[in-house]
């Protein structure tokens, strides 16, 4: 991790569970230049002022733990709202990245864009191979979104955008409300 010391870090979603603990790590690392904003000062649903925010601060790294994100109830209930979300974070900060030549981007994911009766352990050519979790869809599907546009932009630009997937988390900064938590 000695990479990241010199490295000009973007954090997004840095008051999440997922942010919070990457930003933990980063400081642990000792890396020197890290930053990030709130969602009341920057809306990373609106391109024009993400795309100004990445330009004027040239990040060498963006790290995108940004999200609506909640349990099945709140997905269950909520599922338009969290695709579009979701879909316009993720597409605005790699559009973002890619146009002011950001040389590293970090996306994180989720497990649940895998389907729901996949086989265990679960492997990456599982992905699409079958529908998803019904009451997480709306979620997944943006995640899927995220990861594919990575892909993309990988394959038609050459960049080495990074997707992680991480499985089902809960710590220090999750969500404990009843009606929205991952975890009872």
């Amino acid at each position: 991790m000695d990479f990241l010391k010199n490295k000009k870090v973007y954090v997004a979603g840095h008051n999440g569970m997922v942010g919070s603990s990457v930003l933990r790590k980063l400081n642990e690392l000792k890396v020197k230049k890290i930053f990030y904003r709130s969602r009341k000062q920057l809306n990373l649903c609106d391109f024009k002022k993400t795309e100004s925010f990445i330009r004027k601060n040239k990040p060498d790294v963006i790290i995108n733990c940004a999200g609506k994100v909640g349990g099945i109830m709140f997905n269950v209930d909520n599922p338009a709202d969290i695709l579009e979300v979701n879909a316009l974070i993720q597409v605005n900060l790699i559009k973002a990245a890619f146009q002011n030549k950001t040389p590293y981007f970090i996306y994180l994911g989720s497990s649940c864009i895998y389907p729901k009766y996949s086989k265990q352990p679960i492997k990456e050519e599982y992905l699409l191979s079958d529908k998803p979790e019904p009451t997480n869809e709306g979620y997944a599907l943006s995640k899927i979104l995220g990861l594919k546009t990575c892909e993309y932009y990988n394959k038609q630009y050459g960049k080495n955008f990074v997707t992680l997937m991480p499985t089902n988390l809960y710590g220090p900064n999750d969500n404990f409300d009843l009606r929205n938590s991952h975890f009872i």
